[in-house]
């Protein structure tokens, strides 16, 4: 079989919570760990794709390598879009990023002009989460998305003209490994819909062309 033809059955799973109350704390690492979770409030495009690459580089992660520093500063720049990383003794861990960027009609045909995707009034999405595989198995991560989810939960406590948030929701598929919806499932969301796709197969990585990789964008090479 040539690359072209190869593909991979991937499931989806889509999962939601409707009150803060559906939240299951996890157990926080011990205090002396030295882990804490910091709001990154400057954004940042190559701090950014720094957590996404390192954190995604063996899960793969791949809808956002082509973005330009460009793309990632309009996504980032959105009111509602916050970033919040963890860190033991002083090394990123691992970060949560959420989206409750509101939904815009302002462009031709009720597009939005930026071209992104937002979110209906009152809901925030878990766009991305995960630690960098060094860090994990260590506690970090059930305690990273408890405090993420709950962040999600009081987003609008935090920007202006935001509506109470009645609705958190995420999705991840089969790339993310065994272990991930089970850890969504254990914080209290629940499953409320699954499909099934089959992708081409993931070209290999690189950084002198081709598929980009993990990295600075080719124009700052």
């Amino acid at each position: 079989m040539s690359g072209s033809d190869e593909s991979l059955t991937v499931t989806t799973w889509s999962l939601e919570q409707t009150s803060p109350g559906d939240l299951l704390d996890a157990r926080p690492p011990d205090g002396s760990s030295g882990v804490r979770i910091v709001r990154a409030e400057v954004p940042s495009p190559a701090f950014s794709r720094f957590l996404y690459t390192a954190v995604g580089s063996d899960v793969a992660w791949a809808d956002r390598l082509s973005w330009t520093y460009e793309h990632w500063e309009a996504w980032l720049d959105r009111p509602g879009v916050e970033t919040w990383v963890a860190y033991e003794r002083g090394t990123p861990a691992g970060y949560i990023e959420l989206d409750g960027a509101r939904a815009r009609t302002d462009g031709p045909g009720g597009a939005r002009e930026d071209g992104l995707q937002g979110q209906p009034e009152g809901t925030v999405e878990i766009s991305y989460f995960g630690l960098l595989p060094a860090f994990r198995g260590r506690r970090i991560g059930g305690h990273l998305l408890s405090f993420g989810t709950a962040r999600a939960w009081d987003l609008h406590q935090r920007w202006d003209r935001q509506q109470p948030v009645d609705r958190v929701w995420v999705h991840t598929c089969s790339k993310d490994g065994p272990h991930a919806l089970g850890n969504y499932r254990r914080r209290g969301f629940r499953l409320f819909k699954t499909e099934v796709t089959e992708e081409p197969a993931a070209a290999p990585r690189t950084q002198d062309g081709g598929t980009p990789g993990p990295g600075p964008w080719p124009a700052q090479m």
